[in-house]
């Protein structure tokens, strides 16, 4: 393996890049440098919950940046200068990174705040609270691809080894924040409770104004047509991929290098079906069955339309398939 060859402390090489380090919280793997134990354990143990506090609850690559922009939008009645001048980390900060959402001073209300942690390590003092949870999940057939382009940007997250390799390390929950199955089947059992919006990426994609119209109704807001319209066009991934504020440009490359690959790459849902071999989807399929019994159907558990996975591993040697 590539990572195990390099071993700890040689140099890097050009266009290499060096695997990153995680620790684990609670059996939790995290990257060293984002996170902390003391970080999480802050964001855990938080008291300052308010009844109006909006987070924005996901696992990674699920499409979170998409959902804060969106409530960016609807937050501002679809006004899009706040979008346009504000960084979206800021916008709506993390609960668990160092120097997290809870430790930043004179925040307005209401607060918009992000979050990938599992349930049982999520602030303890919202379940009795009103505030508000949006968990947006997503195909984890996409989120597989989509978390391999950018383990290989971002600095803090280890090489993410072969295709096969990385796709083995996500079904056993060996990548950052853990494993999907249990992410979502834990956050899931919040579903009924009112103030708990369960939606997904592909509903987005299929019906992005009544999405958004259905999480309006969730908060209790109201925009007229013209603001609506607005929320549409200005969180539309055209709109968000050219925008500085939201398509992370902004970060140093030491976090983010956008010279091997961007951060927000398609926006497109069954993008999995180009990179999976037909092995690698019987495996997936055959794990994903196992774990998800018990589950409601989800959107992308309807029979795959369109191209089928790539019966050759070596097709494109320009296109990685995990």
């Amino acid at each position: 393996m590539d990572t195990l060859r390099r071993g700890r402390g040689l140099e890097k090489q050009p266009g290499e890049k060096l695997p990153g380090e995680y620790f684990r919280y609670k059996g939790i793997p995290f990257p060293v440098g984002l996170y902390s134990s003391e970080s999480i354990s802050i964001a855990e143990n938080a008291c300052d919950v308010r009844d109006d506090d909006i987070f924005i609850v996901t696992y990674p690559k699920s499409g979170t940046t998409w959902m804060i922009e969106i409530l960016s939008l609807i937050l501002r009645d679809g006004d899009a200068s706040w979008v346009r001048s504000v960084p979206i980390w800021e916008r709506a900060p993390w609960c668990e990174t160092i120097m997290g959402a809870f430790s930043l001073p004179d925040q307005s209300s209401p607060r918009l705040m992000s979050s990938h942690l599992p349930i049982q390590l999520f602030t303890k003092a919202f379940f009795s609270s009103k505030a508000k949870v949006i968990y947006l999940s997503r195909n984890p057939r996409d989120v597989v691809v989509s978390l391999y382009h950018y383990s290989k940007i971002a600095g803090q997250l280890k090489d993410p080894g072969t295709p096969d390799q990385f796709l083995w390390d996500f079904l056993n929950g060996e990548v950052q924040f853990g494993s999907w199955f249990d992410h979502i089947k834990g956050w899931i059992r919040m579903q009924g409770k009112e103030n708990f919006l369960f939606i997904t990426y592909e509903e987005l994609q299929q019906d992005l104004r009544g999405s958004v119209q259905r999480v309006c109704e969730f908060l209790g807001r109201s925009l007229g047509e013209e603001a609506l319209d607005s929320v549409v066009a200005h969180s539309a991934f055209g709109a968000m991929k050219a925008n500085t504020m939201s398509n992370y440009t902004l970060l140093p490359s030491s976090l983010l290098d956008h010279s091997h690959g961007a951060f927000l790459r398609k926006g497109v849902s069954g993008d999995w079906k180009n990179h999976f071999t037909v092995a690698q989807s019987e495996a997936f399929d055959r794990v994903y069955r196992e774990r998800v019994q018990g589950l409601p159907a989800f959107p992308w558990d309807e029979a795959p339309e369109g191209t089928s996975p790539s019966p050759d591993p070596d097709q494109d040697p320009e296109t990685p398939h995990p």
